[in-house]
């Protein structure tokens, strides 16, 4: 009988133990890839565009990124399942996948306070997002078929 309890502990004790191993993996996974300053940059960029995402062409342009750069990084992004991607047509939409960005959120503060809610709830509340006004816009380059 206290063999079988045993079995029984190890087992549950593994199985918790598993869970937080790929519940580790795929925080780093995901911090790793955002630990780099143009694929947080894209990801911000993904982010403020929301549910509609964008195109890899827009994401190219408006962040003055090179196609095999832009490439690399979004395959890094999407590899840590920070990004979704849907094809129409011949042409790639990028959304940011917001729920593994809460869950890395929610693994990083899942103890606060020791669990009690009560002791942190003013402290592990996001602040206000501070608005800073945005620089102007350089102008617009003028294009080989604008100049004519």
């Amino acid at each position: 009988m206290t063999l079988h309890l045993v079995d029984t502990a190890v087992a549950c004790f593994s199985d918790f133990d598993n869970n937080r191993t790929m519940e580790t993996k795929a925080a780093l996974k995901a911090l790793a890839a955002l630990a780099q300053e143009t694929r947080l940059g894209i990801f911000r960029y993904l982010v403020e565009k929301g549910p509609d995402g964008a195109f890899v062409g827009s994401i190219a342009e408006d962040l003055s990124l090179a196609a095999a750069t832009l490439s690399f990084h979004l395959k890094e992004l999407t590899h840590a399942e920070l990004l979704d991607s849907t094809q129409e047509g011949r042409f790639i939409r990028y959304t940011a996948n917001l729920a593994v960005v809460q869950n890395v959120v929610n693994f990083l503060t899942e103890n606060c306070c020791g669990g009690d809610a009560s002791k942190c709830a003013p402290v592990c509340a996001p602040a206000p997002a501070k608005r800073v006004a945005k620089k102007a816009a350089p102008p617009a380059r003028r294009t080989a078929s604008a100049r004519r």
